[in-house]
């Protein structure tokens, strides 16, 4: 195994993923690929209206969301795993799915909504099952 993905977003289910992510990719020798995804606002979509947040800030603070996961995943010791940030635009399990071209495996978080729900995997989590283009891991919420 050479490639691991993970999705990031600002919530534990990610952390949690990476931290999983993180331990294998220490096992295999693998490089690690941080990939948070954004969606734009569409302009066309409401009349009139003009985001007042431009692209650059935008990935500056999806930057710092990559940085902390990274930390509380790893309690800051990254060391002997090769790590690599990818702030894309566009759908988070289309982004996911497309950088996972060349991916030996893809790992994502479920938010885990407990009882029946508990049981549906998330909207991303399952959108990646389906669409990967390498096996998949979805890590569970730590009540499980």
């Amino acid at each position: 195994m050479s490639r691991i993905v993970v999705g990031i977003d600002a919530s534990e289910h990610s952390v949690r993923a990476l931290r999983w992510a993180l331990n294998q990719a220490r096992l295999q020798g693998a490089e690690l690929e941080l990939v948070q995804a954004f969606q734009a606002p569409d302009a066309g979509a409401l009349p009139g209206f003009r985001p007042s947040v431009n692209d650059d800030e935008v990935r500056e603070s999806l930057s710092q969301i990559l940085e902390d996961a990274l930390e509380r995943a790893s309690d800051g010791d990254t060391q002997g795993v090769e790590v690599r940030r990818t702030i894309a635009a566009g759908n988070p399990a289309a982004v996911l799915c497309d950088i996972a071209k060349d991916a030996d495996l893809v790992v994502v978080g479920a938010r885990g909504m407990g009882g029946f729900k508990g049981l549906v995997v998330g909207s991303v989590s399952q959108q990646v099952v389906g669409h990967a283009p390498c096996p998949v891991v979805v890590v569970s919420p730590e009540s499980r």
